[in-house]
């Protein structure tokens, strides 16, 4: 049987006695990353404020380093557990290494007197989230971004196994999360301390965690690795999405298609299709791609904004039937733009195309950048 340092037994969590979401069976190894997302509201605070014993278990066990979460005293939990959450803390008359510095009450006396280890604790936790410089600063003075940085260098002052974090993106720039993002993965694989955490960016959540936790209901909606959760239909079931895509070979969401009849026909492959792609999107300008193979990176974007794909397949040469479709759906549009077409051997009926597109008086040939 596999040894596991985290897990939640039958859990069921919820607010003043009444369940939320029953039944959470999770198993987390040592030094692991996993993420909890769904939409606003689903639970996803409530399960990381039960873990962390901020709410009362309501049923089930929550167990970790072969000891159930009511066993142990706060002293111990707070040696054991970090928690950094959503929730604004307005300290007064403290400075951000006063606040960081706070981390180390687990460890010091009554009196809460920080030595000379404690001090060099602090100061290590500071430089790992690039926050020595706003030390002096009063923390409520600071951008909220700065004051993310500064609780999770108090939760490293911890020294913990594991760190709890709600929402640790949020108010932060795309510089900062990704730093925060690196900083956490560190922690995990190298010190091997455990993460959980939850997010709203679903491209970030996939390209960090090592396990997924998908909230939804009274239960959990599906549990296991990125590759198994991040599914065009899994995500959009998650979030009842019916206004746009979400494309798991890039990470991305992407608004819905342009509606309509479309009079552009867009001639690419090998990427160049994509900046048009988009620009006709953000006109709203319904259009149609092709001829494109189902491995050109053109048709993983194609296929979620055109009207219309035209497609052959992979590693074959264009057929009669195939080049008809384009050439009907040529002579039903008024432009014909080349994003910067390659022709090669099994693509070398483009050639007639654009050629048609020219006598037709359609053609637009995009400049080369």
């Amino acid at each position: 049987m596999r040894d596991y340092y985290f897990q939640m037994e039958q859990l069921t969590v919820g607010y003043n006695g009444k369940p939320l979401i029953k039944n959470i069976d999770i198993n987390i190894t040592q030094g692991e990353i996993v993420t909890l997302i769904g939409p606003n509201g689903a639970g996803k605070s409530t399960i990381l404020k039960t873990i962390t014993r901020q709410l009362a278990l309501i049923g089930g066990n929550v167990k970790f380093a072969e000891k159930s979460l009511p066993d142990y005293s706060f002293k111990e939990l707070s040696q054991k557990m970090a928690v950094v959450l959503t929730q604004r803390i307005h300290p007064e008359l403290m400075t951000c290494h006063d606040v960081v510095a706070t981390g180390r009450y687990p460890y010091t006396g009554r009196l809460g007197v920080l030595n000379p280890e404690d001090e060099a604790i602090v100061d290590e936790a500071m430089r790992a989230v690039h926050a020595e410089d706003i030390g002096s600063r009063d923390f409520n003075a600071i951008s909220d971004g700065q004051r993310q940085r500064v609780l999770l260098a108090r939760a490293i002052c911890q020294q913990p196994e594991i760190i709890i974090l709600d929402e640790p993106t949020s108010f932060l720039d795309v510089k900062h999360k990704l730093e925060l993002l690196a900083i956490l993965r560190g922690m995990a694989k190298e010190k091997g301390i455990t993460v959980i955490m939850s997010l709203h960016e679903i491209d970030l959540a996939m390209k960090i965690s090592d396990k997924i936790v998908c909230v939804k209901g009274d239960h959990i909606f599906r549990y296991g690795e990125p590759e198994e959760i991040f599914e065009e239909e899994m995500i959009r079931d998650l979030y009842d999405i019916d206004n746009g895509f979400f494309d798991p070979r890039y990470g991305s969401i992407e608004l819905s298609a342009p509606t309509g009849e479309p009079k552009i026909m867009v001639l690419s492959s090998c990427g160049s299709g994509i900046p048009v792609y988009r620009r006709l999107q953000k006109q709203n300008q319904p259009f149609v791609a092709g001829i494109l193979y189902a491995n050109d990176v053109d048709y993983q974007l194609a296929r979620l904004l055109a009207a219309e794909v035209i497609t052959e397949e992979t590693f074959c040469p264009i057929s009669d039937d195939t080049f008809a479709r384009a050439v009907r759906r040529m002579e039903s549009c008024d432009r014909v733009i080349d994003a910067g077409l390659v022709i090669g051997e099994t693509n070398r009926r483009m050639e007639d195309l654009v050629r048609m597109a020219k006598e037709s008086g359609k053609y637009e040939r995009l400049p080369e950048k």
